[in-house]
C-alpha cells in the first residue's frame, strides 16, 4: 500500500532539508545534538499539551540513587468505570533521544481520551547510560508507582504499561519481568507501539523501509550501538525480548505496528512469540504509515485511530 499522502509530503520536506544540508540524519550527529534536533521536530509534529492545571511534574529515585523526572497527567473528566486505574508510559527515542516533553501531547491525549491518569517517566538515556539502565529504570518506576499508588489516588491492581518504539520494548520487558517475579502487582495490559523486539539481526522490512521512511536503517543501528555496552548485549532479552522466553501469565498485549517501518517484521514476529507462550495478543498493522505515526496527530488521521485502539484496550482490560 502507498504512503498516506500527507505523510509522504512531510517526508519530502524532511528529505529536502537533508539534501540542502539543513538537517542531518540522526546517526550523523552527536547524541546531544540529536536530542536537540529531535525535540525541535517533536514540537512541530506533535505540539504541546495545553492543560497545565491537569499536569504535575514529580520525581522518583532509582535503586542507585539517581533522580528521574516523572510527569503525571490527570484527565479533566475521569471515567467512573475506571476509578483508580492508571498507566505507566515509557517514551520512545532509540534509548538515545526522547523525553517527557517530546511525548507530552501523546500522553495528554491518552489521559484525556481514556479518562485515566498517565504517569510518564524520563528514564536515563544512552550513551551516557548504557544497557541495561533503561530497563532497570522502568522496573524502578513501576515499583515507585506501586508504592505511591495510595498517595496518588491510584489502585495498584489496575495498572497498564504503555510505550512506543523502544518504550514499547521496555513495556513488554517490564511486563514479562513482573509476571515472572510475582513480587509486585503486574499490569493488566501491556501496549507496544511499533516496538524494537530484536536488535540482533536485520529482517526484510529493514531493507524495504530502511531509507526514506523516517526511521533510517543506519539510525536504527546507531541507536543499538549507543545503548549496548558490548555487542553481546543485543542478544539479551532485556534488549531483544523476541530472543527470550515469555511467562505464560504475562499481561494481555495490544501491539500497533506501522506498515512502512523497518521494525514491522520484528513486531509481527514478537506478536507470534507472545501468542506461542499463551499470551492474548491483539495485533494491528496500520497501513500507509511510518514509524512514529502516533505522534503525528497534526499531520495524519491515523494517529487518532491508533489512539482510539489504545483507549479501547485500556477500557477493556483495566
Amino acid at each position: 500500500m502507498s504512503l498516506n499522502p500527507d505523510l509522504a509530503a512531510y517526508l519530502q520536506l524532511v528529505e529536502a532539508g537533508r539534501s540542502a544540508g539543513k538537517v542531518l540524519p540522526m546517526h550523523a550527529l552527536a547524541a546531544d545534538e540529536a536530542r536537540r534536533q529531535f525535540e525541535e521536530s517533536s514540537a512541530l509534529i506533535a505540539g504541546k499539551a495545553d492543560e497545565p492545571d491537569c499536569i504535575s511534574d514529580l520525581s522518583l529515585t532509582t535503586r542507585d540513587g539517581h533522580t528521574l523526572p516523572v510527569r503525571l497527567y490527570r484527565p479533566p473528566q475521569a471515567d467512573p468505570a475506571l476509578a483508580g486505574a492508571a498507566l505507566l508510559y515509557l517514551h520512545g527515542g532509540g534509548y538515545v533521544v526522547g523525553s517527557l516533553d517530546s511525548h507530552d501531547t501523546l500522553c495528554w491525549n491518552l489521559a484525556q481520551d481514556a479518562g485515566v491518569p498517565v504517569i510518564a517517566v524520563g528514564y536515563r538515556l544512552a550513551p551516557q547510560w548504557r544497557f541495561p539502565t533503561a530497563s532497570d529504570d522502568a522496573l524502578d518506576a513501576w515499583r515507585w508507582l506501586v508504592e505511591q499508588a495510595e498517595a496518588l489516588g491510584i489502585d495498584a491492581q489496575r495498572l497498564a504499561v504503555v510505550g512506543d518504539s523502544v518504550g514499547g520494548s521496555l513495556a513488554t520487558i517490564l511486563a514479562n519481568q513482573l509476571a515472572a517475579q510475582r513480587e509486585l502487582p503486574a499490569p493488566r495490559l501491556q501496549v507496544m507501539i511499533y516496538p524494537v523486539t530484536d536488535a540482533s539481526c536485520r529482517r526484510p522490512s529493514v531493507q524495504r523501509y530502511g531509507s526514506g521512511y523516517l526511521l533510517e536503517a543506519q539510525t536504527l543501528e546507531w541507536f543499538y550501538q549507543q545503548y549496548a555496552t558490548v555487542p553481546a548485549d543485543r542478544h539479551d532479552p532485556r534488549f531483544s525480548p523476541l530472543l527470550g522466553s515469555v511467562a505464560s501469565n504475562s499481561a494481555p498485549a495490544l501491539m500497533l505496528i506501522a506498515e512502512c517501518d523497518p521494525l514491522h517484521d520484528q513486531g509481527v514476529a514478537y506478536a507470534r512469540h507472545l501468542e506461542q507462550a499463551g499470551v492474548a495478543v491483539q495485533l494491528a498493522v496500520i497501513p500507509g504509515v511510518t514509524h512514529d505515526f502516533m505522534r503525528m496527530g497534526s499531520i495524519i488521521e491515523e494517529a487518532d485511530e491508533g489512539l482510539a485502539m489504545v483507549v479501547e484496550a485500556l477500557q477493556q482490560h483495566l
